[in-house]
């Protein structure tokens, strides 16, 4: 995926496609990261891109599940602290956190190409002060412009913790993860050790 989404055929398939862009641009920011870089958080703040990607996997499926009206588990209270939601423990991975976010890509797109009207309404789940209490309902589009936003809100956290970590920017990190065959910027490679 060269820096754009590819061309699309309707709504549904211009949803999709750029939210596989914004995925694939946070993914990438991973590209080349030590264990040790990906957990790090190097700028003011306390993220750092493994954290931000296991974020992105478990908003993507929260997202999912209220399309679908399920519930996985207990759900966060309004009192409940969400910062562990940004961290790896101890038995968490880079490449872990990374192949649960393509499962969750893959169950949203499944869910969403299953879906017939983009225009289904998908309830706002009540009591909680991050939804509105005046919305009955958002659309599944909605929720799709949503996740394409917010994953690409995370994607430029990513971009700085990344050029905080050792100065590699996104097209040239793409342009190797992805093996660009003509790139237009020179591919990343990985500091030399002198």
């Amino acid at each position: 995926m060269p820096g754009h989404a590819p061309p699309v055929t309707d709504e549904r398939d211009a949803l999709l496609a750029y939210l596989a862009q914004q995925r694939q641009s946070l993914r990438v920011t991973a590209h080349g990261l030590t264990e040790e870089q990906a957990r790090s958080a190097p700028s003011a703040s306390e993220l750092g891109i493994a954290g931000l990607i296991k974020h992105a996997a478990r908003c993507e499926r929260g997202w999912t599940d209220l399309v679908l009206q399920r519930t996985r588990g207990p759900e966060r209270t309004a009192d409940e602290d969400d910062a562990s939601d940004f961290v790896l423990t101890a038995g968490e991975t880079l490449a872990g956190v990374l192949e649960d976010y393509a499962q969750a890509a893959a169950e949203t797109d499944a869910v969403v190409r299953g879906i017939a009207d983009l225009g289904q309404p998908v309830p706002v789940p009540k009591g909680l002060p991050w939804f509105p209490a005046d919305v009955e309902a958002w659309s599944v589009r909605w929720v799709l412009l949503h996740l394409i936003e917010e994953t690409a809100r995370h994607g430029g956290h990513a971009d700085i913790i990344r050029e905080t970590i050792d100065g590699a920017t996104l097209y040239p990190l793409m342009a190797a993860a992805e093996q660009w065959p003509d790139p237009w910027f020179s591919p990343w490679e990985p500091p030399h050790a002198g």
